[in-house]
């Protein structure tokens, strides 16, 4: 709601009274409009269209054009942000591979917030009277993107918490270390991009924009070869289910309900990822039995041969290079619970859970959690069952998140 008037004030002001410097206006917009359509991928992306991320930054901060001071305020900077957005969305749209509204959100309030704290001061002197235009005012650009940068991912961890209810702190913190990788070259860019434009004028906007377009190829390249890497080892899961092991779908179902309780959890992206991976693999240990458990249910089983097809899964994971901490999940979901780490806590968790589910019908959730809380006390950790509850209770919104 805050958005859409903000949108709308911006854009009915700018309307109304026209644009200033129209010729920068319209440079900027481009530049924004190019960024979206060299947007990455679907809506899902932290920051898949850094371009016009940079360009927008650039121009909430822009203090001159080729040493003339320019005159445009916060509201003409919004509304261009978010014209040359829409502009550059339309094909993605068209595709159904548009930013979601979380995105066009944040980039409006971000934008916004840039040019409030910016361009008043600019426009009456403030600046030019308290820091001048030398080494001090650079430091200020950077200084106010560090903030707005701050404020993004306050926002998106926000937003975040809003809709899946999970723990805003480590929400928080994945979005500050991801900041680290694509969103530090959007705030140098868009740093660079306004202090060069104020010195040498528009010429200089598509020199800055190369380095940054070549960044978002590598980045794009990077994701490619991550998401390759994820379908090997899906498809390595899929193994035991091939082989008649385990029931389809099972391995897919754990991992979907083991990264929901670790995000219910608190735990990090990075440890997320192990995690998943540890639940996809959990069963591959049943390769090596001669004889396969009935349904694949290795809940039941008695615990020495739990934990002997634990290690020969941790065995046969150290062998296809994936990362050793997954091995060691593998490996350690049959220990005693209060010697295992926690992901493995939570696989095992998950795993029993599927696998009551399917023997109980209709009653099979509710039963489930009820045979599990009866376990707190040796298997499964309370913590980590209670996580599980709360996940079922919402499917919708946490099973529906999983990587």
């Amino acid at each position: 709601m805050t958005v859409g008037c903000l949108t709308l004030v911006a854009l009915g002001s700018t309307a109304r009274d026209g644009l200033d410097d129209p010729g920068v206006a319209l440079a900027f917009g481009l530049l924004v409009v190019v960024g979206e359509l060299a947007r990455r991928g679907g809506s899902g992306d932290r920051e898949s269209a850094p371009l016009g991320s940079a360009g927008a930054l650039a121009y909430a901060l822009l203090g001159g054009d080729a040493g003339q001071p320019t005159q445009h305020g916060a509201l003409q900077v919004v509304a261009v942000a978010v014209a040359g957005t829409l502009v550059g969305c339309v094909p993605h749209v068209a595709r159904a591979k548009g930013p979601s509204p979380d995105h066009v959100a944040r980039r409006v309030l971000t934008v916004g917030f840039a040019a409030v704290c910016f361009q008043p001061l600019y426009n009456r002197g403030l600046l030019e009277r308290w820091v001048g235009h030398g080494a001090y005012y650079a430091l200020l650009v950077a200084g106010l993107l560090a903030l707005t940068a701050l404020c993004d991912a306050v926002l998106a961890a926000a937003m975040a918490h809003a809709r899946t209810r999970w723990p805003f702190g480590p929400l928080l913190r994945d979005e500050l270390r991801a900041m680290l990788g694509i969103g530090s070259a959007v705030c140098a860019t868009g740093a660079v991009m306004a202090l060069a434009v104020a010195v040498a004028g528009l010429w200089a906007l598509p020199v800055i924009s190369l380095p940054l377009l070549l960044t978002q190829l590598a980045f794009r390249r990077y994701a490619a070869v991550r998401a390759t890497y994820r379908q090997t080892i899906a498809s390595l899961a899929r193994a035991t289910e091939i082989a008649g092991y385990t029931p389809h779908g099972h391995a897919h179902r754990v991992a979907a309900l083991s990264r929901s309780i670790g995000r219910e959890l608190g735990i990090s992206e990075p440890d997320l990822t192990v995690l998943e991976y540890a639940a996809l693999m959990h069963d591959i240990g049943q390769l090596s039995l001669l004889d396969p458990v009935a349904q694949g249910a290795t809940a039941g089983l008695h615990t020495a041969q739990q934990r002997r097809i634990a290690l020969l899964g941790g065995a046969v994971v150290r062998q296809t290079g994936v990362d050793a901490q997954v091995a060691v999940v593998v490996e350690r979901q049959a220990d005693p619970y209060r010697e295992q780490p926690l992901a493995a806590r939570i696989v095992r968790t998950a795993n029993a859970y599927d696998e009551m589910t399917r023997e109980e019908g209709p009653q099979g959730p509710l039963a489930a959690l009820e045979q599990l809380r009866l376990g707190t006390g040796r298997d499964y950790q309370p913590e980590v069952v209670e996580a599980l509850a709360r996940v079922v209770a919402h499917p919708g919104l946490s099973l529906g998140s999983a990587g």
